[in-house]
């Protein structure tokens, strides 16, 4: 294994004075000692060769047959068992270099070993990185931890950590822990509650983020604030986002704009992209999309810029089609929406009714499409369509034989978002640079959608946020036009963030919850520690709060987020090592004043 950034020697002590992985011939005719984990063991014909393995890296030890003793004990131990030795380091010959290895020049021929502790037979083993199911390897994490792999990935993350600090204290930022019991937020996920054995029948919740206590750190006169923070929320689990905690990098920052805000952050991922990775950043600075035209042109507010395929709009070319189906979605707040994949328009019909099955997975009614062939166009469609109207589709989109053009029709953000889907279901035919990272900004959020449900106006993204035009705006626009200071921040499809400049005006807060629906005594009752500490004098503010699990998962081309965590939790929220959750006495139960009331799940319920 690779040492971590940063890693020093260990202090000498009865346990070792030297590591495994960094041996080199520098240290040829030294005494050395080791201490570690016995990575492998192989018996050659009278030699023992051991490879030891710490934290540092891997070195091969020798037990020549004149050493009985030690030949005799090594033979019944099992691998990962812990030794203590001492030898000498001798350079290996030329054919039995090893170039995967640090210490690969050398070897340590045994004078004393001492056994700390005696492994009993593995449930998988460590030194090969073979197929493991993940119940078995999370039942036993302290074993999967020492794997290479995993290893090195949790030494990154906590390398990145340090850098993330010495970057934000650099630029005048202050660490300050937030609480960890605190009262319940409903307007988010779900909370993890905590019973309170001083106050019966009250609860704290574990803080889904230290959203309201960064702002009051800014009210409170802190200009810039950050913490590597826990968070927790009762939310089912995906390969991008772990059941139950995650970790941010939380921000705030106070008298800043929404660039001041976009500087630092850019020069943090920049910084952390070429001190810990070779990964390279395609666009500096981050181009930034509005919420508007990352919808029309890739369907989706995380788009992944390296794939060359964009959506366009083509709906002003059938206003007058003798094609229902399009000329009938080209009224006021539907669109058509075109797509253009190269090279792929003589694929089998198989390759044709799959996308079409994925497209009513999204909720399409079909997919219609275009192919262009050197015998002319085919495809379900070519017949509605007047002869102007192939060519005129041809000349926008650029079309050239051995193409094939995608169609999606509808209302409009329905539409984007199918085609977006489409668009990322085509991603496994282009090959993405996997050392690229592709930031961008997505600006410019509505302030509010229509819920045709409820069929009333509500927020549609923070409510916190300060709309664009600030009490103007909302005096005088309509609501859906309004737009917000908030932003997301996005790498190679991956939503690592959102933010918001915050409204920190308490006239204007009540006059955006008023058009949302709520008066003034309602904003008072849920959100009255804010607005009276905004009464007494808040600067303008602004934060983020980008994923670190996620980051962690980009930069080590990870695709699964529990392979950078180092004790994270299954999918159904468990911790197979630890047995949690799990049931409680009923002492402890009488202590909390709590009773259960557990319904038995029906079987039909399952």
């Amino acid at each position: 294994m690779n040492a971590a950034a940063g890693t020093t020697d260990t202090l000498q002590n009865r346990f070792r004075a030297h590591n495994c992985g960094r041996l080199d011939t520098e240290y040829e005719n030294r005494k050395v000692q080791l201490a570690g984990w016995i990575h492998r063991k192989r018996d050659h014909g009278g030699l023992i060769f051991i490879d030891l393995r710490d934290h540092t890296g891997i070195c091969q030890l020798i037990i020549q047959p004149e050493k009985a003793e030690l030949f005799s004990m090594a033979e019944k131990l099992h691998v990962e068992s812990v030794l203590c030795v001492e030898g000498t380091v001798v350079r290996r010959s030329e054919e039995t270099i090893n170039p995967r290895l640090a210490s690969g020049e050398i070897e340590v021929i045994l004078d004393a070993m001492r056994v700390e502790s005696k492994s009993a037979p593995l449930p998988f083993p460590v030194a090969d990185e073979i197929q493991t199911s993940e119940e078995l390897r999370l039942t036993y994490r302290f074993l999967d931890l020492r794997r290479e792999k995993i290893h090195q990935n949790i030494q990154f993350r906590s390398s990145l950590i340090s850098e993330v600090r010495r970057y934000l204290e650099k630029h005048g930022f202050m660490e300050i822990q937030t609480p960890i019991l605190t009262s319940s937020s409903p307007e988010g996920a779900r909370d993890f509650l905590v019973p309170s054995r001083l106050h019966p029948g009250k609860f704290y919740a574990l803080p889904q983020a230290p959203q309201q206590f960064k702002q009051l750190l800014m009210v409170s006169g802190f200009p810039r604030y950050f913490q590597i923070a826990p968070c927790f929320r009762d939310e089912d689990a995906r390969a991008d986002r772990s059941p139950g905690e995650f970790y941010q990098i939380d921000m705030e920052m106070a008298f800043i704009e929404q660039d001041d805000l976009f500087g630092i952050l850019e020069g943090m991922f920049k910084h952390l992209t070429e001190t810990m990775s070779s990964k390279r950043i395609t666009r500096f600075p981050f181009p930034r999309i509005s919420y508007r035209d990352v919808m029309n042109r890739y369907g989706s507010d995380k788009p992944d810029l390296r794939m060359p395929l964009e959506l366009q709009d083509v709906t002003d070319l059938f206003v007058n089609s003798a094609f229902k189906v399009f000329a009938g979605n080209t009224r006021e707040g539907n669109c058509i929406k075109a797509m253009v994949l190269k090279g792929r328009g003589n694929e089998s019909r198989q390759f044709y009714d799959k996308a079409e099955k994925r497209a009513k997975e999204l909720g399409s009614a079909g997919l219609a499409y275009i192919q262009y062939k050197e015998e002319g166009p085919k495809g379900p469609i070519v017949k509605f369509l007047s002869d102007d109207e192939m060519i005129t589709l041809k000349e926008r989109l650029q079309i050239e034989n051995g193409d094939v053009v995608f169609f999606g029709a509808g209302k409009w953000e329905r539409t984007c978002k199918i085609m977006g889907g489409m668009r990322e279901y085509f991603s496994d035919l282009f090959e993405l640079d996997q050392d690229e990272l592709s930031f961008c900004w997505i600006v410019d959020f509505p302030m509010y959608e229509f819920d045709e449900t409820e069929k009333k106006i509500e927020f549609s993204h923070n409510p916190f946020s300060m709309p664009q035009g600030e009490m103007e705006a909302l005096e005088t626009m309509n609501p859906l036009d309004i737009l917000a200071y908030q932003y997301d921040i996005v790498c190679n499809g991956i939503e690592l963030s959102s933010g918001a400049i915050r409204n920190h005006n308490p006239d204007i807060m009540y006059k955006a919850f008023e058009i949302a629906g709520y008066d003034k005594s309602e904003v008072d009752k849920r959100f009255g520690h804010m607005i009276e500490a905004f009464k007494m004098g808040a600067p303008p503010h602004g934060g983020i709060a980008p994923g670190l699990d996620r980051l962690v998962m980009i930069l080590r081309d990870e695709q699964n987020i529990r392979e950078v965590i180092a004790f994270p939790m299954n999918q159904q929220a468990e911790d197979l090592m630890m047995a949690a959750p799990a049931e409680v006495s009923p002492r402890q139960l009488r202590e909390l004043n709590l009773k259960l009331d557990v319904k038995e799940e029906k079987e039909s319920d399952k």
